[in-house]
């Protein structure tokens, strides 16, 4: 669905809150629509992020280990390494 969304499962190391926060973050401007938050759009918007991170961190801590890394690096990875 969303092509910005990296796979955060078998990053080495693994994936921190701030990446999975993230991810969280661009699943729901993409299914929401919302691109700037605004007064309105706030509150719910913030509390579906906590939501799919909150489930994003659970799943990945309750899935086995991947056998290979995944194909890219989240974007958090790649702007830290051009730095």
């Amino acid at each position: 669905m969303c092509r910005n969304i990296t796979t955060l499962r078998g990053l080495e190391p693994a994936a921190t809150a701030e990446e999975i926060e993230a991810a969280a973050r661009q699943y729901v401007r993409k299914v929401s629509g919302v691109q700037p938050v605004s007064a309105a759009t706030e509150e719910p918007f913030e509390r579906a992020v906590r939501a799919v991170t909150a489930a994003t961190t659970d799943l990945l801590a309750a899935l086995p280990p991947r056998r290979n890394p995944p194909p890219t690096e989240p974007p958090l990875r790649r702007i830290s390494a051009r730095r």
